[in-house]
Parts: C-alpha cells; structure tokens; sequence
C-alpha cells in the first residue's frame, strides 16, 4: 500500500449554520475517519489556520494573508491505498465535499 497526501481546499463554512448542522457537521467527519481509520486507510490529518506565512526564495518571510475561496488549503489526510484511484475512491466520502471544497490527491514518494 501507498501513501497518499490529500489536500483539502476552499468550501463553505460549515459552522455559519445553525449548531444543529454545524452539530451534524462534525457527525458526519467523526463518521468518515472513524471508518477510514477502522479499515487501515487513516495515517493522519489536520485542519489548518487560514492565515499563513511565505518564504521566498531569496530568504525573506512575509505575511500571506489568505482569502476564503478555492484555494485555501482548509486541512490535509494522510490517506494508505493500493493506487490514486483507491485513494480518490475513499476521499469521495468525505464531508466537505457537499460543501464545495475540491481535493487534491497526490502519492507521496518515499524518500531512500
């Protein structure tokens, strides 16, 4: 099996609903990981700040302040599959989806 990183990006806020849907929400994400972590599949994940800093490549650091829309990296998994259609097999449950995000699946080398 392969690894693969999916990068989760812009989608409407699910927390501007009501607690009630935003209640849900989070139901249906409890519900998706916990399967994919029950089959093996889960390796990791995180959400991620929407405010952000960018390195240059002449060193300097500045500030990137990062705009809601489609391509604001919301969260990233660390998905095992046996290829990438597997892998876009599993991210097709996902919670955000309804919500207009997209997902970007990519295979991640190992490094030897």
């Amino acid at each position: 099996m392969q690894e693969f990183l999916v990068i989760i990006r812009g989608g409407k806020d699910p927390g501007l609903g009501s607690p009630q849907e935003m209640q849900e929400h989070l139901q249906h994400w409890q519900q998706w990981l916990g399967e994919l972590m029950a089959s093996g599949n889960y390796v990791a994940g995180q959400n991620l700040e929407p405010q952000g800093l960018t390195v240059l490549s002449n060193a300097t650091v500045t500030d990137r302040p990062l705009a809601e829309g489609k391509e604001l990296v919301a969260g990233y998994l660390v998905l095992r599959a046996d290829n990438a259609a597997a892998a876009a097999e599993l991210a097709k449950g996902c919670p955000g989806l309804p919500f207009g995000c997209t997902l970007e699946i990519r295979g991640i080398r190992q490094l030897h």
